[in-house]
C-alpha cells in the first residue's frame, strides 16, 4: 500500500491508501476523488485524469512518453509537472506522493 495525497483545486485534501501496482488514477476513481474523470478508463486516449505533480516528485517518476505529452497538449491549463494519473503506477518509491487536480479537467 502506498499514500497519495490528492489535492483538488479548490484546496481539500484527500489522503488514502492505494494498492501497489494500480495507477495514481485508479486510486483516485476507486476512493471517489473529485475531479479525476477518467473517461477513458486508463487507455491514454483521454486527457481527463490529468494532474499537476509536485516538483519534489517528478524525478522518482518514469519519464513522459510521447503519448502521454500528446494528450497533456489538450490537457486543461498543462504545465512541466503535468502528468496523466493513469500513467502513474503505484509502488513503494511513489509513497507520500501529492497530486494536484485541476479546477477542471478537458
Amino acid at each position: 500500500m502506498t499514500k497519495i495525497s490528492y489535492i483538488t483545486h479548490d484546496n481539500k485534501t484527500f489522503t488514502v491508501d492505494v494498492d501497489n501496482g494500480l495507477t495514481v488514477m485508479e486510486g483516485a476513481v476507486q476512493n471517489n476523488i473529485p475531479g479525476i474523470d477518467a473517461d477513458c478508463g486508463g487507455g491514454m486516449a483521454c486527457a481527463t485524469c490529468h494532474v499537476y505533480v509536485k516538483e519534489d516528485w517528478l524525478n522518482k517518476l518514469p519519464k513522459k512518453e510521447e503519448g502521454e505529452e500528446d494528450m497533456l497538449d489538450m490537457a486543461f491549463e498543462p504545465k512541466t509537472n503535468s502528468r496523466l494519473s493513469c500513467q502513474l503506477i503505484v509502488s513503494d518509491e511513489i509513497d507520500g506522493i501529492i497530486v494536484n487536480i485541476p479546477s477542471k479537467q478537458a
